[in-house]
């Protein structure tokens, strides 16, 4: 189980976002369930549990999203083949390649992985931690 139940970025251009993350998390089951202002809330069953936000939030001040800090926001894919299906996805919406579907040990026995960075230079991943 989870101990976060979401996590929020900052985005550069909403719209532009929204098609990234639309096509790179549908592999993965994850769709956009929720729009408020200038956010867009993914997730699956309803729930947003990630979100992105283009422009300021309530807790934040203007100076402090004048530039777009990269994140690493990690996925739970339910097999290798969904995290194979999230990197050709994310990278046919415009992702950057920062390192292809693949096993890394360094990290677990049975860490399979992939990573991209989105249009506002955040790493994203997809990991599946089966056989």
């Amino acid at each position: 189980m989870s101990i976060l139940d979401h996590v929020s970025i900052n985005v550069s251009d909403l719209n532009r976002s929204r098609a990234f993350y639309d096509k790179a998390l549908k592999p993965l089951g994850i769709t956009q369930v929720m729009e408020y202002k200038h956010h867009t809330g993914y997730g699956k069953g309803g729930k947003p549990d990630f979100w992105t936000a283009a422009g300021q939030n309530d807790f934040q001040t203007a100076e402090q999203i004048q530039v777009i800090t990269p994140a690493h926001i990690c996925f739970k894919a339910g097999s290798r083949a969904e995290v194979d299906a999230f990197y050709k996805s994310a990278m046919e919406a415009g992702a950057k390649d920062n390192g292809a579907p693949g096993l890394r040990p360094h990290y677990s026995p049975n860490y399979y992985g992939a990573f991209v960075i989105d249009p506002d230079g955040h790493n994203i991943e997809a990991v599946y931690h089966g056989n």
